[in-house]
């Protein structure tokens, strides 16, 4: 299997933790998203013109959380996405709860105070940066709520759920994303970062 990928992008850094973490052979292959070249490729791979793609034989799958659900099912003996069907829709909650709410609202307070100037959009905006902190306050709240007590997202086990919604905290420094008050997130953070795959996935800057 190959995945193309970006090591700066959230959604492909959540799919690599997941196959490190599982022992998932994957053929790796960097998609530069500012050649034009690259981005044509990309494009007849995803017509979302975005990474993570996964090529498996003929069948080409996007989507990063898709991608986790399909290599863990690839993968034998693995523990991030049970077979329990409990379990299972318990963990499908929060990818989908990370992809619609979660990462967005992250990912608009990345892009002002990280790409927006590395890309030449300018600088940050503050009634954007004011509008995301609003929702990074909605959801962060609700995470701070359902850790308490708990040590990862579902069945006190790692899964698939603690991946997906820790990559699209890896800016936490660098983006200056509001979340440090909360501290039931930032202790659940602090052991994924401390994971093998965690660190072998570090972006270097």
């Amino acid at each position: 299997m190959r995945l193309y990928h970006h090591p700066a992008s959230t959604s492909s850094r959540r799919v690599m933790l997941a196959a490190l973490h599982m022992g998932t052979p994957l053929e790796l292959t960097e998609v530069n998203l500012m050649s034009p070249e690259d981005r044509r490729r990309l494009v007849a791979l995803n017509p979302n013109s975005k990474v993570p793609v996964l090529q498996d034989g003929d069948f080409i799958l996007w989507e990063s959380c898709a991608i986790m659900q399909y290599l863990a099912d690839r993968t034998l003996g693995q523990t991030l996405y049970p077979d329990n069907i409990v379990v299972r829709a318990d963990i499908n909650r929060w990818l989908l709860w990370s992809s619609q709410h979660f990462a967005p609202a992250l990912g608009g307070i990345v892009y002002e105070n990280i790409w927006k100037g590395l890309t030449g959009a300018g600088g940050p905006d503050a009634q954007e940066l004011e509008r995301y902190g609003r929702q990074v306050a909605q959801f962060a709240a609700v995470l701070e709520q359902h850790l308490a007590g708990r040590e990862w997202i579902v069945g006190n086990k790692l899964s698939l759920a603690d991946f997906a919604l820790a990559s699209s905290l890896m800016y936490v420094e660098q983006a200056k994303l509001p979340v440090k008050q909360y501290p039931k997130l930032m202790a659940w953070l602090g052991r994924i970062q401390q994971l093998d795959a965690w660190k072998q996935t570090e972006p270097v800057w």
